[in-house]
């Protein structure tokens, strides 16, 4: 992903891109080390819409899903781990713990654009090549479930090339100030269609 990232930041610049690399949130450690406990509030969020669809839904709560084994064995634990905790926003200790951090994350990441003028942020969707269904032991990690989720900010991923003897693709994800959405677009579809990485599948 490294080789990836490097040749994307390239391309950017013969785009006619300023590139600042590397740029670092300050102290991001740190503040992450602020935020205590956890905040799983799946059980509450799935039942909330499992009770909004009324008699549509198929089952009634994640219990209900649970029960039914109708899941891929992979996520089996995540859903039972979901199950035991009875978070939720807003009130419980972890949530509320949660919630003070990104409003801190939200304030640092914005400061650092200021900092260096800048309109946004890159970096690989995934720090690794997603896994298949169901492997659970080579290496994991995806970027795009913390910057953006954590402080709401808008985010687009588009194709940097491929992976894994060029059959998997991996994205670039540019990363903006909140309600920018039009420069990230604008920036997106700049590169998408300035570097053309995306193959159409084949249909067999």
């Amino acid at each position: 992903m490294k080789a990836l990232l490097s040749a994307a930041s390239g391309e950017l610049r013969s785009l006619g891109a300023a590139v600042i690399d590397p740029v670092t949130v300050g102290d991001l450690e740190a503040l992450r080390s602020t935020q205590s406990g956890s905040c799983n509030q799946f059980k509450h969020d799935i039942n909330a819409y499992l009770a909004g669809l009324g008699n549509k839904a198929p089952v009634r709560s994640l219990d209900d899903i649970i029960k039914s084994r109708r899941f891929h064995p992979s996520i089996q634990l995540r859903l039972e781990a979901g199950q035991e905790t009875d978070d939720v926003p807003g009130v419980s200790a972890g949530c509320r713990s949660r919630d003070a951090f990104r409003v801190k994350l939200r304030a640092a990441v914005l400061k650092l654009m200021t900092d260096h003028q800048l309109d946004a942020l890159i970096y690989p969707t995934w720090g690794n090549p997603p896994r298949p269904i169901g492997d659970l032991n080579t290496p994991a990690g995806d970027n795009n479930q913390f910057f953006a989720p954590s402080t709401g900010f808008p985010a687009i991923t588009v194709p940097m090339g491929y992976t894994r003897a060029s059959m998997l693709p991996a994205g670039l994800q540019f990363y903006g100030r909140p309600w920018d959405e039009s420069a990230l677009l604008r920036m997106a579809y700049a590169y998408e269609y300035g570097t053309h990485h995306r193959r159409p599948p084949k249909l067999e």
